[in-house]
């Protein structure tokens, strides 16, 4: 028995050892001379472009000679009649066009093809090679073939036909809008019986009793196929045009009832259904209209339709509790379906909407108690996280221990759901943390891989952080953990957090043997982050015996081979009898912003006046060291920033940090001339103001930059009208006050805007009066223009155009927002330290306000400070503290504010703001940002 299967794994070494020379492009390239045969051999040609598609597919390349002559040689087969045979040179020669040179040399054999008298079989997939070798200037020389394709009786020719033109559509937009009308019959085309035939007892090969006339309906259905590639196509040549999208869904979806829908395709029905849920979320008109036709779809005969309708309602904003029910009764009845898809995508949007809604997905509580024991374990985990958000705190106990019973079977990905459920959870009943932080701890142990671990590390943290009972144990859990982490990153941030949180524990000593563990086996990053943590012990204890031993250990990393780990031992050594620079490098969390701080540094090299002076670096923000640690490992996107677009990219990367933004502002403000003589940008708001609505023609936004003296409006201007090009574009601002302390200079104008070329820039500069003071104003702003139509033959404008102007909403100069910078700090140091500086005190009654935390969210957005804490507040106290911080730009240097808050039912809340600054203007354009 051993032997056999000794021979047996020696057969399979060798078959795969063929198989990697079988396939070898070498080879490959070499064997294709059998196109070159005579007579051709059509099993041996079939053969080698199956070879050929798949290197293809799982990645090989081939150089563009190679392409080329494969690509030749694979055209020559044309010439035999084997029609499997032709299907699989259509298929080669898809796939090596885009490396090829000089395929248009074979539009003429592939047209043959597509001729109404040829093949019906060769006919879809010409026209679809043909889309992958054409020209974009030929298109207009096939427009004709694409036309009758697209109205084809045949479901295939047409689809492919459609799925052709969708490719083509980038190429050729002109070429392609023209053929809407040939879309639009597609999709509202019946059926199409030339697949099937018609006989009098049903459809043809098909009995005349229930079951087999149900099985022919099942698969004449397939041939609606045409109204999804065909409604797909529509939308996208429609798609800058939202009065007509919303025309065709109210067309398509059979009006407000959606009871006479012409699509009878599910997946046309549910894509129909996405586009809806844009309109509806773009125009709040649209609302009502569409969420009735939502509702019809939640009673539709198909599940996928039943599905996506009650997905987009749930994840509708603002949807209220009387608008899910519907929705979720729904999803209830696939929690019981023998289909486990059904199930899963149920479980799925249950588990989303239990994080706003959880008292309308209790309703569906005992039906997600039986899927616990689902076999299918991703149902099972859906099911479980729903029940621990929608659960009551006596339930607890029982779902934590269902949840180490198959923790062992599921991924890593499901894991982490669980595990962030379990986090949200934490926080909601508070008492029952030591069952969480015992199953914590436990799959701590288990195997997975980083980001299982970085989930529950991050679960851990937020116990620490917000459940003071468990600290010492979450501690002493995480301790153990890096006794045997592989991960270098979660050791090192655990050891920081150590470094915070162990010098304030009762019994700080039992760190101390962890730490230093990772001082003596492990690699150099780590080993610095634990000096570093030995040092905060160190500089935080009162016990000159422990500050003594501490000494010992990091006087012993100094013989250390990484200079990395000996600086930092050596430096803070130093601390242990300098306090002053304890105070500096070991007790203050707070860093310089490093893109700001980079900004400042090139504005001060440039600038040859500023060179003559120190560089003034207490302009430049602060944030905590956690926040530049996110900042560093998230990848830079200073080349991705251009002016905002409002267009919604679902793969875009990620968005930049605020001072990113700042630098991108301050080079493009750079590079125009007419402020060269402006000095370096002093602030720039980070969030565009919305000056149109988004549904609008023409789009606005605004953003404000401060210089010492002026200050610039920059305009972002989009031109959604694809026919229409705009020129001498400039906006005229008028303030609402006389005495507002601001000059206009003069305006940058655009001199040509098409749909094209947006959006472009209309900049308005202003001189500060009084430097020195802090101008406030509202403007109110109009968009001239001249309106010219585009020729559609030529593409280009006519001569003839007339003048217009378009109202935008106003433009606010505040005193918050544009003005101060956030920064973060040590409050209660930097609150002692401006003791004697400039101060001001005010109470205010916002009466506005229905709870604490609404107040505290509204204070931050109109100050524009940084918070430092009391961001949360709780909902059983009516007495509240929230901290700040901020820079003052242009020299107003730093201010803090402490704003004591009480709030009384019925009556709002009472703000007392007490302000700290380093100057009292700053102090006062605090006070004015909250009452103005």
């Amino acid at each position: 028995m051993a032997s056999f299967a000794l021979s047996f794994q020696s057969k399979r070494d060798d078959e795969s050892g063929l198989s990697a020379f079988y396939n070898n492009k070498t080879t490959i390239i070499q064997e294709a001379r059998v196109f070159n045969e005579s007579p051709i051999s059509p099993r041996k040609c079939r053969a080698l472009l199956t070879r050929i598609v798949y290197l293809l597919y799982v990645g090989e390349t081939f150089g563009t000679q190679e392409a080329t002559d494969l690509f030749f040689g694979t055209t020559k087969l044309f010439q035999h009649k084997d029609s499997a045979l032709r299907q699989a040179v259509y298929l080669g020669i898809k796939e090596l066009a885009a490396s090829a040179e000089d395929v248009i040399m074979v539009t003429s054999s592939i047209m043959k093809d597509m001729q109404p008298n040829s093949e019906v079989i060769y006919r879809p997939n010409s026209i679809r090679a043909l889309c992958r070798i054409i020209d974009p200037s030929m298109v207009q020389g096939v427009e004709r073939f694409f036309k009758a394709a697209i109205v084809d009786r045949n479901p295939a020719i047409a689809s492919a036909a459609l799925v052709s033109a969708y490719h083509l559509f980038p190429l050729a937009k002109d070429v392609v809008k023209r053929w809407v009308n040939e879309a639009q019959e597609a999709v509202n085309a019946k059926a199409s019986t030339s697949f099937f035939g018609a006989s009098s007892g049903g459809y043809l090969g098909f009995g005349g009793n229930a079951s087999n006339q149900q099985a022919a309906q099942t698969i004449q259905s397939t041939s609606y196929i045409v109204q999804y590639h065909a409604l797909g196509l529509l939308y996208l040549i429609r798609q800058q045009d939202r009065m007509a999208i919303t025309k065709m869904i109210q067309q398509l979806g059979g009006g407000k009832s959606g009871s006479s829908s012409v699509l009878k395709n599910p997946m046309a029905l549910c894509m129909l259904i996405r586009y809806a849920a844009k309109i509806m979320e773009e125009d709040p008109n649209m609302q009502r209209q569409i969420f009735e036709m939502l509702e019809f779809w939640l009673r539709h005969k198909s599940d996928m339709v039943n599905y996506e309708a009650a997905r987009i309602i749930c994840e509708m904003r603002g949807v209220t509790a009387a608008q899910l029910s519907k929705p979720i009764a729904v999803l209830q009845l696939f929690l019981s379906s023998p289909k486990p898809v059904l199930k899963f995508a149920a479980t799925r949007t249950l588990a989303s909407v239990a994080l706003t809604h959880p008292a309308s997905v209790a309703a569906c509580n005992v039906d997600l108690e039986s899927l616990i024991a689902d076999p299918n374990r991703s149902v099972a985990t859906y099911a479980i996280t729903t029940l621990l958000k929608t659960g009551n705190e006596a339930s607890v106990d029982r779902l934590m221990k269902t949840i180490t019973g198959f923790m062992s079977e599921i991924s890593d990905e499901f894991k982490v759901i669980i595990v962030d459920a379990i986090r949200s959870l934490c926080l909601k009943f508070p008492n029952k943390h030591a069952s969480m932080l015992g199953f914590l701890s436990g799959v701590l142990r288990d195997e997975g891989g980083y980001d299982f671990k970085r989930a529950v590390v991050d679960a851990i943290i937020d116990m620490i952080k917000f459940i003071g009972e468990c600290k010492e144990q979450a501690l002493s859990h995480l301790c153990e953990f890096i006794e045997d982490c592989e991960f270098t990153k979660l050791s090192v941030r655990i050891l920081h957090l150590l470094g915070m949180e162990g010098p304030k524990s009762p019994q700080p000593t039992k760190f101390i043997r962890f730490i230093y563990n990772r001082v003596v086996l492990e690699n150099a990053t780590v080993r610095a982050a634990a000096v570093s943590s030995l040092a905060k012990f160190g500089v935080n204890s009162a016990d000159e015996k422990f500050r003594a031993s501490i000494g010992v250990l990091l006087n012993r990393c100094l013989d250390d081979v990484d200079d990395e780990v000996r600086d930092r031992a050596a430096l803070f050594l130093k601390t242990f009898t300098a306090q002053p620079l304890a105070e500096v490098y070991i007790k203050d969390d707070s860093v310089f912003s490093l893109a700001a701080l980079e900004s400042k540094l090139v504005a001060y090299v440039k600038d040859p006046e500023a060179a003559a002076e120190p560089l003034d670096v207490s302009a430049v923000p602060k944030i905590s060291r956690a926040q530049a640690a996110q900042d560093a490992a998230r990848p830079s996107t200073l080349d991705t920033i251009g002016v905002p677009t409002t267009s919604k990219v679902s793969d875009a990367p990620p968005p930049p940090s605020i001072e990113e933004t700042r630098s991108v502002y301050a080079a493009q403000l750079a590079a125009v001339e007419n402020f060269a003589d402006y000095g370096p940008v002093v602030n720039s708001s980070t969030s565009p103001a919305q000056l149109t609505e988004s549904e609008t023609e023409y789009q606005v936004t605004c953003v404000k930059h401060i210089f010492k003296e002026h200050i610039v409006f920059q305009f972002n201007v989009s031109n959604t009208l694809p026919d229409t090009v705009l020129e001498n574009v400039v906006i005229i601002m008028s303030p609402q006050s006389e005495d507002c302390g601001l000059t206009e200079d003069f305006i940058l104008d655009v001199p040509s805007l098409s749909a094209a070329s947006s959006p472009s820039i209309v900049y308005v500069s202003f001189t500060r009066d009084s430097p020195e003071e802090y101008a406030t104003a509202s403007f109110s702003c109009l968009m001239k223009f001249v309106s010219k139509e585009v020729d559609p033959s030529t593409g280009e404008p006519e001569e003839e155009g007339y003048e217009d102007e378009y109202q935008l909403e106003d433009a606010e100069l505040s005193a918050g927002g544009d003005y101060i910078i956030p920064s973060y700090t040590t409050f209660g140091a930097e609150w002692d330290r401006l003791r004697g500086g400039a101060t001001a005190t005010e109470t205010f009654a916002l009466s506005a306000m229905e709870s604490l935390k609404a107040a505290c969210d509204s204070i931050i957005e109109v100050l524009n400070m940084e918070a430092l804490g009391g961001t949360e507040a709780p909902q059983s106290t009516s007495v509240h503290t929230l901290n700040l911080s901020g820079i003052v730009s242009g020299g107003g240097g730093k201010v803090l504010a402490r704003c004591r808050m009480t709030f009384a039912k019925g009556q709002g809340v009472t703000l007392e703001l007490n302000v700290r600054g380093e100057k009292q203007e700053a102090c006062n354009l605090v006070l004015a940002a909250v009452g103005g």
